[in-house]
């Protein structure tokens, strides 16, 4: 287990997020990231929640945000080292979003994003 404060964890989560290429990310539409303390499961770090931006259609308007949460105390639980800390978060941040682009669990086992 690896102690950080929430303030800590926050920042890895905007060092993840500015990771991935801004080709991509002007793409998010209509999603937040949430740190949040406990899943609603054990073992799981993070969660998308909405409507894939594959799905959407003409018919799309006026849904609250999608909600990425990201577990930062199980993360911290699962990883041993604070390098694992980071590299958790970037892969788990990189899951969520893929979801929110409509990648599936499936997929992203395949491509080593588990």
């Amino acid at each position: 287990m690896v102690e950080l404060s929430r303030v800590q964890f926050e920042e890895l989560v905007g060092d993840a997020l500015d990771t991935i290429p801004n080709d991509l990310t002007r793409y998010m539409d209509n999603v937040v990231i949430v740190l949040a303390d406990e899943p609603p499961e054990p073992g799981l770090l993070g969660l998308y929640e909405g409507v894939p931006l594959t799905e959407r259609g003409d018919g799309y308007a006026g849904f609250l945000p999608d909600q990425i949460s990201i577990y930062w105390l199980e993360i911290c639980a699962v990883c041993d080292t604070p390098e694992q800390v980071v590299e958790e978060v970037r892969i788990t941040v990189v899951h969520e979003i893929a979801h929110h682009f409509g990648i599936d669990d499936r997929r992203l086992h395949e491509l080593g994003w588990g």
